[in-house]
């Protein structure tokens, strides 16, 4: 099939398309701008297309990916950006004085609770999180990487109940 004739047949498939996106988007216009985006990726993909399958499934398919990579992007996006219009200087005065205050007190909390840990908890721990992997701690120590995990383990625990009184901070 040449690209005249691909090109005919993805413009015939044009309105099941806005139906499907529409489902999609449940908004007229987005459901446009995806058909489009669709459309245009098809046209630059024309030579990935099998002669002989079902081009509307193909299409179904481009179109559906299309839409959930916008949503992924724009997930991401509101997630990072702050949708607030303005941070009065006041708020964010408070808010650095008390982030610094608290977090000097929740180091030195962390760090007096890891001076507490045993030394064969405490130094395969520091390594996992310096990031070593286990086989690499394992070799270091001379010790099976069961145990290391194990430690590993017993260490997370052990600073969980020293550390209590900020796990609700966290959330």
């Amino acid at each position: 099939m040449n690209k005249i004739e691909f090109n005919t047949r993805v413009v015939k498939e044009v309105n099941s398309l806005n139906g499907y996106a529409f489902y999609f988007t449940r908004d007229e216009e987005n459901a446009n701008d995806l058909v489009q985006d669709t459309v245009l990726k098809a046209f630059s993909y024309h030579n990935k297309f099998k002669e002989g399958t079902n081009l509307q499934a193909w299409l179904y398919t481009i179109l559906k990916n299309t839409f959930i990579n916008y949503y992924r992007r724009k997930a991401k996006t509101n997630s990072i950006i702050v949708k607030s219009d303005t941070i009065s200087s006041s708020d964010l005065f408070k808010s650095s004085l008390r982030n610094a205050a608290e977090g000097k007190f929740v180091m030195d909390d962390i760090e007096r609770a890891l001076t507490k840990l045993p030394e064969e908890y405490y130094s395969p721990f520091t390594m996992y999180y310096e990031g070593y992997k286990y086989h690499e701690i394992a070799d270091h120590f001379h010790i099976p990487i069961g145990t290391v995990k194990t430690r590993i383990h017993v260490a997370r625990q052990q600073l969980k109940k020293k550390l209590k009184t900020y796990s609700n901070i966290a959330n």
